[in-house]
């Protein structure tokens, strides 16, 4: 098996396994940006091992090839100078010798004269760089000018120091330069030709005559989403009666939330009544069952990652009809997309982006959060009335300042907290300390990769990072928001926010774009008061302020949060809803080159990276109906 394949089997764990993970951890203090506890807070000093790549595919450095070449050269001359002969005489003889010294003379001098140019291009391109007694210097060099740092400025150290001064130097520059066109906007034209249709029925309500599904579902709110709507699609498909699904107790998170501490329950039973039965509990007669001894308990070892329907008819199918109840545990990602009918699918939206509605208390607060956000605009955004309800829009619309202008806003979802770090097997900039630091993490929490690290070769961290497996950094973050083009006073609400590696960490984010606001700074104490404690009330915060900004930027593709929030986006947006979706193997290419890069090209091959994810798509086969709802199930497409 080659190593790509290896890396790309490893990936496949990773995301099957990071579902079980919640998305957004609770900040229990209010502060502009809380951070992880860590042993170690300076900021890192030493890069991540990005050694020459194992899928470099053969190629080689330039010095390297010319000494090869050298040594062809002279190789070959010597074997043809055994085989020449004496006959022309000593003249002859020299003539040729001086011809052959005088070719391998002007080679190896066109080889020191490259070198030598390479190296001056170097020279000519460091920026930030200090060392010895220039550490305490106020010079820095952009683009071979020499610039005066005045005291109090910040001056960046770790792996991309040279390039958050380049950004900073650049924001500083560019505050009263227009930012572009594109930046806030997706393609109208062809995005707002898909509009949403999953509400649409066409076929009788089930009896659900067949049994009971039970669903305790695991990890946090966004995976729980998942598996409740996949539960719905499968009681469906088997004619069976759905319980009211339950979540979950984590002795890591300790949220002991439930289905109605989240979502309208009465709303949810009878939106789908016209798809599905659905009850609160099981009948009498069956609560005295133990479900477990007489096997009706089903657990994800049992069922394999996105099984077919025709899985559910020929295993499950029997149980229920035997024993009139079967209790799904865990129940992360067990419903393949495709192959699945038609109807079932737009099942599957239906509930997802219509039946599923967070309750009062979480939409009164999360309007709150977005009128402050916009500064009390009195124009409510695109998606208010889904996200948090007519009652609350009206309640916002009510408390604003008319004649306040609305303040467009970014939500950047900063996947970069320890459990994130600690099962990526990425490496970034910590050293042994890091190392040591991450490996005794997964040891507790996650047993089983700790084993198959012992019993298996895994990819290096230099292979997952150059295959877009890593999550982004704070620092690479900020990079990529710079180099698109953000300018220094666009307002960043960040989700997310307990950030592995403690303040330090945040410095860059914090400096470069001084308004960056969370959710506990933008709400009082009393406000966030009944939130404290359950992890995945205030990760429904954080989903309906990024679902609802005028721009989003994700750092983690496989993240259910950005996924979630991506697809409602698609879905209620009409276009008008910008997502930023990096993709990490190409901007890993890019960050590589961090020492030697120029910013005017970095940021052209930032912008070009990021512009071919903002093509608009239709579902590719086998995706997630909920990350790329522009499918015929889920959306129409009109003419």
């Amino acid at each position: 098996m080659s190593l790509t394949n290896n890396a790309n089997n490893f990936h496949n764990l990773f995301l099957e396994s990071k579902q079980d993970q919640p998305d957004t951890i609770r900040i229990p203090d209010r502060v502009e940006l809380r951070s992880s506890p860590r042993s170690r807070q300076g900021s890192p000093s030493r890069s991540p091992r990005l050694g020459p790549s194992r899928f470099m595919n053969g190629e080689k450095s330039g010095s390297f090839v010319g000494a090869e070449l050298l040594g062809i050269l002279w190789g070959s001359r010597k074997k043809q100078s055994k085989k020449v002969k004496r006959k022309g005489g000593k003249v002859w003889y020299h003539k040729n010798r001086v011809k052959g010294l005088v070719v391998v003379i002007a080679l190896v001098g066109l080889f020191f004269l490259v070198n030598w140019f390479m190296l001056l291009r170097l020279q000519d391109h460091r920026v930030g760089r200090h060392t010895g007694s220039s550490r305490n210097s106020s010079s820095v060099s952009v683009q071979g000018k020499v610039k005066k740092i005045s005291k109090g400025k910040k001056q960046y150290n770790g792996i991309y120091g040279r390039m958050l001064a380049l950004a900073a130097h650049a924001l500083a520059e560019g505050q009263n330069k227009r930012e572009p066109k594109d930046l806030w906007q997706e393609p109208v034209v062809p995005a707002s030709a898909w509009r949403p249709c999953a509400d649409q029925h066409n076929w009788e309500p089930s009896e659900g005559k067949n049994g009971y599904i039970m669903v305790t579902a695991n990890g946090g709110m966004n995976q729980q989403r998942v598996a409740v709507c996949n539960a719905v699609v499968v009681a469906r498909l088997l004619n069976a009666t759905l319980v009211v699904p339950k979540f979950m107790y984590s002795s890591v998170w300790k949220d002991v939330s439930q289905f109605s501490d989240i979502y309208q329950e009465e709303h949810f039973i009878n939106y789908l009544t016209p798809d599905i039965q659905i009850v609160k509990e099981l009948p009498e007669e069956l609560k005295s069952l133990d479900l477990e001894a007489i096997g009706s308990v089903v657990t994800d070892v049992d069922i394999r990652k996105e099984s077919k329907p025709s899985f559910y008819l020929k295993n499950i199918l029997p149980i229920l009809l035997q024993k009139r109840a079967v209790h799904f545990v865990g129940f992360g990602n067990r419903l393949a997309f495709d192959p699945i009918p038609f109807q079932l699918q737009r099942l599957r939206c239906r509930c997802n982006f219509h039946a599923l509605k967070f309750v009062p208390k979480i939409q009164e607060t999360a309007a709150l959060l977005l009128e402050r956000l916009r500064r009390h605009a009195a124009r409510p955004g695109l998606l208010d009335h889904y996200l948090v309800g007519p009652r609350a829009v009206s309640a916002m619309i009510a408390r604003s300042d008319r004649a306040a202008k609305a303040s467009r806003y970014l939500a950047l979802h900063l996947r970069f907290e320890i459990d994130m770090v600690a099962h990526s097997l990425c490496e970034f900039g910590g050293g042994e300390e890091e190392r040591q630091e991450l490996e005794a993490y997964r040891q507790i929490h996650f047993p089983a990769l700790t084993e198959l690290e012992k019993t298996q070769k895994l990819p290096s961290p230099a292979m997952l990072r150059s295959e877009g497996l890593c999550p982004l950094t704070p620092e690479e973050a900020v990079l990529m928001l710079a180099a698109l083009g953000f300018n220094r006073k666009t307002h960043i609400y960040v989700a997310g926010a307990q950030i592995y590696g403690g303040t330090a960490r945040l410095v860059a984010l914090t400096s470069l774009y001084p308004n960056l606001v969370t959710k506990e700074n933008l709400l009082t104490p009393a406000e966030l008061e009944p939130f404290l404690n359950f992890s995945s009330q205030l990760a429904a915060l954080d989903f309906i302020a990024c679902t609802a900004a005028d721009a989003f930027a994700m750092t983690d593709s496989g993240s259910q949060l950005s996924s979630l929030v991506s697809g409602h986006r698609i879905y209620y947006g009409g276009g008008k809803m910008p997502t930023i979706r990096p993709n990490k193997r190409r901007l890993a290419t890019i960050f590589l080159k961090n020492n030697t890069i120029e910013w005017k090209v970095f940021e052209q091959r930032v912008r070009k990276a990021v512009r071919q994810t903002k093509h608009v798509q239709s579902r590719p086969k086998a995706r997630s109906v909920y990350r790329y709802p522009r499918c015929k199930e889920c959306m129409c497409l009109t003419d």
